[in-house]
């Protein structure tokens, strides 16, 4: 099925029907990539415009080579050399931007909202690349989409995330898109991270690891969010890493088929261990992968695009 929306905002508001439709139009670009010739013409014409207000390294450059491989043209937007250093407004920005007939903006932004607010101006479709501590859709998407290759159907699999599940859009969108399939998901960290009240989110809420990790399918590592923590919430890294890092000895205690994922940048033996990040349980650079295919899905179906055209599933 094509999206039958203008924009991606978050997967709390997607169904069961439109993940797995993006799922599935994600796994047929997947195989794009081992052509010789790893590009498709299916966007040419169509211009996209990467407003990000946020340092980022995967998230741009997959969203940048998605964009390629679509055939699209492309223009990267630079907060720091901009008109809203001279105080012209986001929606200024983003109209005048628009009128240069773009057909997509993909936007990082440090306010939570933001991107819902663009998507309401403007004509233009807007993907949301992060916004603030609320949700990173495509991350969610990605990190699924990694998930299902492993363990198919993801209907009652036991997912646990382990970190800063407070301050992590990437958990947020997690738990709305595993739940929407049918996943069982476990946040851990110290309380100051991970408060009673994301139980609201549909998961389980649970402080201590080895209780967490004893029947996961997967571990979902999350980077410790110290830019968005108005004042610390934990003694101190070493602490942090006796308590809630994911080493070989945490790994033993799991099943053995029980892989390790990381959206990145990893803070190496804080959260994750050097010998589990580069270990065989992981699947980092799968999700990495995954990242790119996964963006060009959502840009082909936001374009109207049908999976159909492609050999995906119709959902």
């Amino acid at each position: 099925m094509t999206l039958r929306r203008k924009d991606l905002i978050g997967l709390e508001d997607l169904s069961r029907r439109e993940i797995l439709s993006i799922l599935d139009t994600a796994e047929a670009f997947r195989s794009v990539f081992d052509r010789p010739v790893r590009s498709v013409p299916i966007m040419r014409g169509k211009t996209v415009v990467n407003l990000f207000f946020e340092p980022s390294t995967r998230t741009r450059i997959s969203f940048e080579l998605a964009e390629k491989r679509l055939s699209a043209d492309i223009v990267n937007f630079s907060a720091s050399s901009s008109s809203l250093k001279k105080g012209e407004t986001l929606r200024d920005t983003a109209q005048n931007i628009e009128a240069m007939k773009v057909d997509m903006i993909v936007m990082r932004h440090s306010s939570p909202g933001a991107a819902a607010y663009l998507a309401n101006v403007l004509d233009a479709s807007v993907i949301n690349a992060g916004d603030g501590a609320h949700e990173h859709p495509t991350q969610g998407l990605l990190d699924i989409m990694t998930m299902r290759q492993r363990l198919g159907n993801l209907e009652g699999k036991k997912v646990t995330i382990i970190g800063d599940i407070s301050h992590s859009r990437v958990a947020r969108s997690n738990i709305y898109g595993l739940t929407t399939l049918g996943a069982e998901v476990t946040v851990c960290g110290p309380p100051t991270m991970v408060p009673g009240a994301m139980a609201k989110l549909g998961a389980r809420v649970e402080h201590d690891l080895k209780s967490a990790v004893a029947d996961a399918d997967v571990l979902n590592i999350l980077r410790i969010q110290l830019e968005r923590q108005s004042q610390m919430v934990f003694p101190s890294n070493r602490e942090y890493s006796l308590l809630f890092g994911v080493t070989e000895d945490v790994l033993r205690q799991t099943k053995p088929d029980c892989f390790v994922m990381h959206p990145g940048p990893m803070n190496r033996d804080v959260e994750i261990s050097s010998e589990v990040a580069d270990g065989p349980r992981q699947v980092i650079l799968d999700q990495v992968t995954n990242g790119v295919a996964a963006r060009m899905a959502v840009i082909y179906l936001l374009s109207g695009g049908d999976p159909g055209q492609l050999g995906a599933p119709a959902a």
